[in-house]
């Protein structure tokens, strides 16, 4: 089904894999380096195209649009706005599809709305108003184009199979665009997803994704690498398939992705009038990967990711065929991810010796496709969903998908069976919407399953929990009235509806300034949207105490702080930053303001010794062995440990809420993307590595570590750091900050971001 080849590999003429150079030089006649042939890779030459820095090794990249969602816009624009922003310099796009619907905290979300709308006409940008698209079906339809890049403030920014190269980061990276500066990374590897065969009846895009997170999400195959998508089976794809599958690629921690194109996708563009924008995609001739997944799509079942991770996959059949022995197991692994927080067993929804679920949800930039909507629509019609628990709600991702299903009679179908077909929102994918009951199951097409995304509260003793699988077998499900179906068990006739657009739908609704900036219109800002506090530069010597010690495999950006209903907080730091950890370790915000305290009496002027006891005896060690560490030259912060954070979410809040905590660096065995590492340079965070096992770390909770000399380590590029663990004397301990440009290292230097821009 999936193979993964364990060296680099040759593809010859788009279809043919080979192994080494001599086999690719005979079936060729040519004769190509390895070097050579990694640049004839749809990546390479994107890239190489929008570098400014002459060099592929170190890339200095600048998109042609940004495009940016209400939970992130603000604090991205006021960040640009205290660094010097006069104008929008490419097209920047406004979506508010994320807290549409969630009315916790009063006028917050729609003062956000109105922040957004007269920001777009002060510095000419494109707003599209609630309820019209989900942020990544609208840059689909109208921002997309052959060859082009797109930066996104979310982790989902993924348009490849459209020929479009585009990548999800913290807010930080799109202010860098929005300042005329550029996005810096080493040139990424590129590893080629060769499909082959064709879908069988019943397998739809979801399944085809989960199949391939399962293969190289653990193993870190495609790690912050590109994935270009190639092979014959490409062509037996539509496009609403290939994005389906292109969209959750960012579940398996890759950099971002690119498709071959083809007839198909340019007439995707023909469609949404802009037959110009499509560009024909190949890899060369004798084209060079970093690494080959090999998927036979004729050999994908319906799947299902059960909880708590898209990558926790079986086949539907798998489950019912075993399901005490794979509930047992979701089990087991739960009592990681919840530290027994609360009781949790699947054992209930076994019913008649198959598998009872409460809810399904078809939605956003992952289901939320015309062609999954309208395939949901042949299976339950005539079918009804029942009157007992279970619930179904579909939303489309865009009011032009909605009205087509309107005129074509599919959300009659689905209404009719009981489907409640809402708007474009993105509520159910981060807990603004549909949260299920207290132990309730949620089978789910959408782009991620993680602990309490779905709005369940952990500190309450709430918990649900969320299965992804494909829309289809949602339907098939939903028709069976909960009862978990494989939607290649379900006899239907697809009618395979046409798709069309209508354009006037946004020329009626959406603001777009054409580019032209108005400076004379004043910005609306509603009571919670509150500026950045100041943050201090790097100080010669650091005293940090560990606040936070989490020992999960991976942790999430959603634990790191949570989505929902917490997120109509998001313009206003340091409201937003009271809910930081609040699901995984709710005693982390006190720890870290008690230890604030002392930096913030550093930053008036006095002695932090007199308002944090606790220091007295850390102090007292430390200067035994550096005398001169004291007044003016030391900073006191929070820092936390986990063994691999930032998978998940690109929002950069995960990063500055531990920032205006007082936070000066995480420490971790590893970063799990390179947009989180991004987020906490960006906020002046230290991101430490450690290789220490981590069961068995020479420091604790609640343990003071002095780094001393961590600034000119930092100006040095020092590659091991030393540091102390305070307790009974100091115990040393190496840590490393790993690969820093040298524009990230000016910014940890200056503090964070922002100062680093005002000089």
């Amino acid at each position: 089904m999936v193979k993964l080849y364990d060296k680099g590999v040759y593809l010859l003429n788009g279809t043919k894999i080979v192994e080494d150079a001599a086999e690719a030089a005979a079936g060729t006649g040519q004769s190509v380096s390895q070097e050579e042939a990694a640049k004839n890779t749809m990546a390479y030459s994107i890239l190489e195209a929008h570098n400014t820095s002459g060099n592929m090794d170190r890339l200095q990249i600048k998109f042609d649009k940004l495009t940016s969602h209400d939970i992130t816009f603000v604090g991205i624009i006021q960040t640009a706005r205290a660094s010097g922003l006069e104008r929008f310099p490419i097209p920047y796009v406004l979506t508010n599809c994320h807290n549409s619907l969630c009315a916790v905290g009063g006028t917050i979300n729609e003062d956000d709305h109105m922040f957004g709308l007269t920001c777009a006409k002060k510095y000419g940008g494109v707003y599209v108003p609630p309820h019209q698209a989900v942020i990544h079906q609208y840059a689909r339809e109208m921002l997309a184009g052959g060859s082009r890049m797109i930066l996104g403030s979310d982790s989902h920014t993924r348009y490849g199979a459209l020929g479009t190269m585009a990548m999800g980061e913290g807010g930080p990276e799109l202010v860098k665009q929005l300042l005329g500066k550029t996005y810096d990374i080493k040139m990424p590897g590129v590893v080629g997803i060769y499909l082959d065969g064709e879908p069988a009846r019943g397998v739809g895009p979801q399944d085809v994704a989960l199949a391939i997170i399962g293969a190289t999400f653990a193993n870190g195959y495609v790690n912050n690498k590109v994935m270009e998508f190639v092979g014959p089976g490409v062509g037996k794809l539509s496009a609403d398939f290939r994005i389906g599958i292109d969209v959750m690629t960012t579940e398996t921690t890759c950099l971002s992705s690119i498709w071959k194109t083809d007839d198909k996708i340019k007439e995707f563009y023909e469609i949404h009038g802009r037959a110009e924008d499509y560009r024909e995609l190949n890899p060369g001739a004798v084209t060079y990967y970093d690494g080959m997944v090999y998927v036979n799509l004729s050999e994908i079942k319906p799947m299902i990711a059960m909880p708590f991770h898209p990558s926790n996959v079986y086949t539907i059949d798998e489950v019912n065929a075993n399901l005490k022995d794979v509930l047992h197991d979701v089990e087991q692994k739960a009592l990681v991810s919840l530290d027994g927080a609360v009781d949790y067993s699947l054992q209930d929804k076994i019913v008649d010796g198959k598998l009872y679920v409460e809810q399904g949800i078809i939605a956003g930039c992952a289901g939320g496709g015309f062609e999954n909507i309208c395939a949901a629509a042949d299976i339950i019609r005539g079918k009804y969903i029942g009157a007992d628990e279970f619930t179904f709600s579909v939303y489309p991702a865009s009011t032009p998908i909605y009205m087509e299903l309107v005129k074509n009679g599919a959300v009659a179908d689905l209404m009719q069976a009981g489907t409640i077909v809402k708007t474009a929102f993105c509520g159910p994918c981060f807990g603004a919407g549909d949260t299920p009951a207290n132990n309730a199951f949620s089978i789910r097409h959408s782009t991620r399953n993680f602990p309490n995304r779905e709005g369940s509260k952990l500190q309450n003793g709430q918990i649900s929990s969320v299965a992804l699988m494909d829309a289809r077998s949602i339907a098939a499900t939903a028709a069976n009235k909960g009862f978990l179906t494989s939607a290649a068990d379900i006899d239907v006739e697809y009618k395979g509806q046409k798709y069309h657009f209508d354009k006037e739908i946004y020329a009626n609704r959406v603001f777009d300034s054409k580019g032209e900036a108005d400076p004379s219109v004043e910005i609306k800002f509603g009571p919670n949207i509150k500026d950045w506090p100041e943050m201090p530069a790097l100080p010669e010597h650091l005293v940090l105490k560990v606040v936070s010690e989490i020992h999960d495999p991976v942790t999430t950006t959603d634990e790191l702080i949570p989505s929902g209903e917490t997120s109509s907080y998001r313009s206003n730091p340091l409201g937003l930053a009271e809910f930081a950890l609040s699901r995984k370790d709710p005693a982390y915000v006190g720890r870290a303001k008690e230890v604030q305290k002392a930096q913030k009496a550093i930053e008036a002027g006095t002695c932090p010794l007199e308002v944090l006891d606790e220091l007295k005896p850390v102090m007292g060690e430390v200067r035994k062995m550096f005398p001169d560490a004291g007044e003016g030259n030391i900073g006191v912060g929070s820092t936390i440990f986990a063994v691999k954070p930032g998978d998940g979410s690109a929002r950069e809040q995960a990063a500055s809420c531990q920032k205006v905590l007082g936070g000066w660096a995480n420490i971790a065995n590893e970063y799990a993307t390179k947009r989180y590492r991004s987020n906490l340079i960006n906020w002046g965070m230290l991101p430490f590595i450690t290789t220490e096992d981590h069961q068995n770390l020479s420091f604790k909770n609640g343990d003071y570590i002095f780094v001393p000399g961590i600034k000119k380590a930092i100006e040095d590029k020092t590659a091991e750091i030393k540091a102390y663990v305070v307790g009974g004397g100091l115990k040393e301990i190496t840590l490393s900050v790993g690969d820093m440009t040298d524009a990230e290292r000016e910014i940890i230097l200056k503090g964070c971001l922002i100062n680093y821009y005002k000089g």
